[in-house]
């Protein structure tokens, strides 16, 4: 009876979605010219993204950008609830987490010889394997999950506050996992690298990434950054997501966030200069409200990408303090810190509790994550905190790992043949 109902409702469905197509269609025939190009042409709304405060002229999102791929159906598509409520079933084994940086788009400037190519092909990944990698996760049994979701902070009956790691309910047979993204930034150095410019928001109030293919045309799409792949491939796959969730955004602030320079300049505090950043502070908080209503969440990764292992307690503490200030100002409050290069406060978060991690600490974080050969995790039990370990997903590793990756992905399924032979690889 139950799948009966389903399938007459969405017969339902269907033929009021057809009605209202043909009255549509019937009632613009006299204007179809303007509604194709209307339907195909998502660049930015003026009021959301003006040109950016600060760039050269020829780097603004144009109003009438023709190189636009990737371009969604001008109807919406009907949302259907399954037949079947997918049975939950209690998890407390290991969550998997796996990181990356941002993809490469254009593979033949990234890899075009200079010194900066070496790096590339061993922190990134491309867009090629970027959306390989996500099919063979879903392909195993993958579910994202939000990271804050696996551990809360409590406190005893002697009011002790402490870290507790949550059952977490999945659907059976799936296995959980946390996507972190590092440096999502869009830093300038990338602009003529390869990599997308920002993130934006379109006509249609979705999140789409602009930037330049190598021969400078304009490119706004959803089918070449990291966050725009991820809606994409969740909306085609909604069972890849427990609850809605996406991946965890990890931010430095010393070249803004988002493709967008909400950064101070010590060298700089012309009126000027602080009027530019205003207006990119302005530009980019739609930005964040879109990503947190649509399933991203944010972590620290310091301000200015410092090694926290080598750093001073001063330094640490400004660097600190200036991230609260130029960057959890703007997504709003995180407990999850990501430390740059994979680097533990004091040293080893692991044995101790120093100085610089109680800093911390008093700030607000409670989970932090490091660089590991495994999903490691750890509730501390000296102060109320977690450490963490997190794969990665990157040339070195897809060079030099296949085995120890089987269980996400096959690197000689995924490998882009676009990378440099002269850098080798174990398989």
């Amino acid at each position: 009876m139950k799948k009966f109902f389903y399938a007459l409702r969405a017969v339902l469905l269907l033929a009021l979605a057809l009605i209202l197509s043909l009255t549509l269609s019937s009632c613009s025939a006299g204007n179809a010219d303007a509604d194709k190009t209307d339907a195909v042409s998502p660049t930015p709304d003026a009021a959301i993204s003006p040109s950016p405060a600060g760039d050269a002229a020829d780097e603004s999102e144009p109003d009438d950008a023709t190189h636009v791929i990737a371009t969604p159906e001008a109807t919406e598509a009907i949302a259907q609830e399954p037949e079947e409520t997918q049975n939950l079933a209690p998890y407390d084994g290991i969550v998997e987490h796996l990181f990356f940086h941002t993809p490469i788009v254009y593979t033949e400037q990234a890899f075009d010889g200079d010194a900066q190519e070496e790096g590339f092909d061993q922190y990134m990944v491309t867009v090629s394997e970027y959306k390989k990698i996500l099919q063979n996760l879903y392909d195993k049994g993958y579910i994202l999950v939000n990271m804050n979701d696996v551990w809360n902070e409590y406190t005893d009956e002697n009011g002790k506050p402490y870290m507790k790691r949550e059952t977490l309910m999945i659907p059976e047979g799936k296995k959980p996992l946390i996507l972190s993204y590092d440096d999502i930034s869009y830093y300038e150095y990338m602009m003529d690298n390869g990599f997308p410019y920002r993130l934006i928001i379109g006509r249609d109030g979705e999140l789409w990434s602009y930037g330049k293919d190598p021969q400078g045309n304009a490119v706004i799409s959803q089918d070449v950054d990291c966050v725009t792949i991820l809606d994409k491939f969740i909306k085609e796959h909604p069972d890849f997501s427990l609850g809605g969730a996406k991946g965890l955004i990890c931010l430095t602030g010393y070249n803004g966030i988002l493709g967008y320079r909400t950064q101070t300049d010590s060298k700089d505090s012309s009126k000027e200069f602080e009027e530019r950043r205003q207006n990119e502070i302005a530009r980019v908080r739609p930005i964040v409200k879109r990503l947190k209503e649509t399933g991203w969440y944010f972590a620290s990764h310091s301000w200015g990408h410092i090694n926290l292992n080598t750093a001073s307690f001063t330094k640490m503490k400004n660097d600190a303090d200036k991230w609260m200030d130029e960057v959890g100002s703007l997504i709003g409050p995180t407990k999850l810190m990501v430390y740059p290069f994979g680097s533990r406060l004091d040293g080893d978060d692991v044995q101790k509790t120093g100085d610089a991690f109680k800093y911390y600490h008093s700030l607000g974080f409670r989970v932090f994550a490091s660089v590991g050969i495994e999903s490691f995790s750890r509730v501390k039990k000296d102060i109320s905190a977690v450490i963490c370990d997190r794969m990665h997903a990157d040339g070195l590793t897809l060079r030099n790992e296949r085995e120890r990756y089987m269980k996400f992905y096959d690197a000689a399924e995924v490998w882009d043949d676009a990378r440099p032979e002269k850098y080798g690889r174990k398989w």
